[in-house]
Order: structure tokens, then C-alpha cells, then sequence
């Protein structure tokens, strides 16, 4: 169950919409960040953007736990955080073309060949990315794994609903933990970004995957 005053959206039905009817009334925007772990990045655009809602999808309890206290102690009400799986939820569980953008800073790379299928950037999940970002969304995406890198700009670059642009710049306030330590260390950080495009619209069909093949990233 929700604490008071948390800000941790308490999922009882995970087959229902998540409730964002009331944050996001009178057409406020949504911002999304994949794994946004202590929420360093987070919580530095809620402070700069008050009425934006940023929904901050994170696995680990601990992270979540912790970024929940520090917006309940700055106040800052136009954060919410989700503990569930990104792919899951982009799916089947937000509003279709309402995120403003989709933040994905130093997700979990899976070097490993017979894991690339754990990857965030499958196909099915550029369909669900589309699907809820508004039309001119954008999608923000940092590694320090070039050959990640490659492989996602890859994936968006052969996507017609997709048009690369700059990407954004963050100040320091915006790095995130990982980014802090990696740019300490003098390592190269690959950044891109994409805009969607007007597309045919088609629902997304029900998932027919096994366990073992469902994307299970790790951000």
C-alpha cells in the first residue's frame, strides 16, 4: 500500500491503466524516464519544471524507496514513481500519444550476444515507444557502450516513425550517478535522440512471446 504523501504509484490491478487521469488534468505534460534509479535526474527537471509530471520507472525497491523520500521532502508533487517492468508498462499500461518524452540514460547494455534479447530496444518495444509518445516526441538515450550505442541508433534510424535529432544538453545537475563517474574517468559518453513522426496508427496486438524471449531490461 501507498504510504502517505508518497509518491509511488500503488499498482492493485496490473492489468488497468495506471491513474494519471488527475495528475495530467488540463493537459499538463508527461515526461517519462526509464530507470531513473536515485532520480538525480529527475528530481533536478521537476525542481526546473513544475508543471510537468514526470513519471520515474525504476525496478530496484531501494532506489525507488529513496527518490520517493527525497520528493516527499522537497515537496515536489509532480513526481511519481512506478516499480514495474518499462517494457510492461509502456505495453499496456499508459495513455496512447500523451509523453512528452521518454528519458533512457545508461540503461543495462547486455554485452553479451545470447543476451541481447533482454535489450530495451527491441521492435516490440519501439512499437509501444511510439504508440504513447505524443506525436513530436522526443526520446533521449545516453550510454558509455558504443557498440549499445550503435545497435539502438541502428534500430531508430531504420524506423520510418522515427527522425534523429540533437540531443538535448543536460547540465551537471542533470548527470546521473553513473554519468558523474564515467565522465570523472574521462569515458566517452554516446548520446542520440528522435523525434516521432505521424505514422498509420494500429493497435498493439497481445503479446505472444514466451519467458524466456519477452524483453527484460535491466536500466
Amino acid at each position: 500500500m501507498k504510504a502517505a504523501g508518497s509518491r509511488v504509484i500503488a499498482v492493485t490491478d496490473p492489468t488497468a491503466p495506471l491513474p494519471l487521469d488527475g495528475l495530467l488534468a488540463g493537459g499538463r505534460p508527461l515526461e517519462i524516464e526509464i530507470g531513473c534509479g536515485n532520480g538525480r535526474f529527475l528530481v533536478a527537471r521537476a525542481k526546473k519544471q513544475p508543471d510537468t509530471v514526470f513519471l520515474g520507472i525504476e525496478r530496484m525497491l531501494s532506489r525507488v524507496r529513496k527518490l520517493d523520500k527525497t520528493a516527499c521532502r522537497l515537496g515536489l508533487d509532480n513526481i511519481r514513481i512506478l516499480r514495474l517492468e518499462a517494457f510492461y508498462t509502456f505495453y499496456y499500461l499508459l495513455p496512447r500519444h500523451r509523453a512528452r518524452a521518454v528519458y533512457v540514460f545508461f540503461p543495462d547494455p547486455w554485452p553479451k550476444r545470447h543476451h541481447h534479447n533482454r535489450r530495451l530496444f527491441s521492435p516490440l518495444f519501439l512499437d509501444a515507444l511510439w504508440a504513447r509518445l505524443e506525436i513530436g516526441g522526443t526520446v533521449q538515450i545516453a550510454t558509455d557502450h558504443r557498440e549499445y550505442f550503435d545497435a539502438t541508433r541502428k534500430s531508430f534510424t531504420t524506423d520510418t516513425r522515427f527522425r534523429e535529432i540533437q540531443a538535448m544538453e543536460r547540465d551537471e545537475s542533470e548527470q546521473t550517478v553513473f554519468e558523474m563517474l564515467f565522465r570523472r574517468q574521462a569515458l566517452p559518453i554516446w548520446q542520440c535522440a528522435f523525434r516521432s513522426l505521424p505514422h498509420e496508427e494500429k493497435p498493439l496486438p497481445p503479446l505472444r512471446v514466451s519467458a524466456s524471449d519477452e524483453p527484460r531490461e535491466h536500466v
